[in-house]
């Protein structure tokens, strides 16, 4: 391998942490913290896992040991009076601690639930009003119709808001740990030219570059191991590495997560072979023909291009 291909190796797995599949929340979160927002992110439609990790953000920055001028406390920042009546025993231990996080993120996904049920025949966006009455109380959105003229509670609305959205453009972690596990699930199947589906492993096509026919061998090519992967995961890719780059949003170095896909060429238009990551510079491959669908080294090429991560909904077809 060049040196520049792994300076860029070196950057890019950087703070990668060891952790193979459950590193991919797309808001940036603690990694002690990711399993608690990812599971009480979908307690009800109007609360995802990004929106709740963008709150907690907001709320205290993730420590658990905040507390603010007004008396407000925990990771949640609940006022004791609300945390009596909203607070759960999330970790079933026998107790509700405010100050536990294990208790706080699940009863603060709840509360939102609950005050997203509150408002929800307030005019206006649901969301930004559950948010608005996350900050200043149910009433005051039921009162002003809407989010409240508090100049405070509508910074707090757009901040979350909008980290909410711009994290929530990426596979969210259960579905690059499903994809990992796809992928794993693969480990030794043959590598075939144009070989691979939604479905699985599928007799490939004639011919590649070197000559080489997939049409007797069924298994997969890289493209095809990583379109199986993320399809089980619900994310339809394209079917070439080059498209899939195109329909997947570049990861910036130091942000690698598992999950994610690793690509090689000269550039995106000639982009030639991709890989799943899974943590720790490694990947799962398809690598050439003879050889097997296999864990590589992600310096395995020396033309290393770029992370990306798949966008759901950026394509249709399979």
């Amino acid at each position: 391998m060049g040196a520049t291909a792994a300076v860029v190796v070196g950057a890019l797995v950087q703070a990668a942490g060891d952790d193979p599949v459950g590193t991919a929340l797309s808001m940036a979160a603690p990694a002690e913290y990711r399993d608690l927002i990812e599971e009480a992110g979908n307690t009800c439609p109007d609360v995802s896992p990004n929106l709740l990790a963008a709150l907690l953000t907001q709320e205290s920055g993730f420590n658990a040991k905040a507390k603010s001028p007004v008396g407000a406390q925990g990771i949640a920042q609940f006022m004791p009076s609300t945390w009596e009546s909203h607070g759960i025993d999330g970790n079933g231990d026998g107790k509700r601690d405010v100050w536990d996080p294990q208790d706080a993120i699940p009863s603060s996904a709840k509360y939102l639930c609950t005050i997203a049920e509150d408002v929800k025949d307030v005019p206006g966006n649901r969301q930004h009003n559950m948010l608005a009455a996350y900050n200043a109380g149910s009433g005051a959105v039921r009162k002003y119709g809407g989010v409240p003229p508090y100049k405070e509670t509508q910074a707090y609305v757009r901040t979350i808001s909008a980290a909410a959205a711009s994290g929530g453009t990426s596979a969210t972690t259960g579905q690059a740990g499903t994809a990992v596990s796809a992928a794993k699930g693969m480990l030794g199947k043959p590598y075939s030219w144009g070989g691979g589906n939604a479905s699985g492993p599928s007799n490939g096509i004639c011919c590649s570059p070197n000559g080489s026919s997939g049409a007797s061998v069924t298994g997969f090519d890289c493209s095809g191991l990583t379109l199986y992967a993320y399809a089980r995961a619900g994310i339809s890719l394209p079917r070439t590495a080059a498209r899939q780059y195109a329909a997947s949003k570049p990861v910036k170095p130091g942000q690698v997560r598992a999950g994610d896909l690793v690509f090689y060429g000269s550039s995106a238009a000639s982009i030639h072979h991709v890989g799943i990551y899974v943590g720790n510079g490694w990947m799962i491959d398809a690598p050439r023909p003879g050889t097997r669908v296999r864990y590589s080294p992600m310096d395995t090429m020396p033309d290393l291009f770029a992370v990306a991560r798949p966008v759901p909904n950026a394509h249709k077809e399979i």
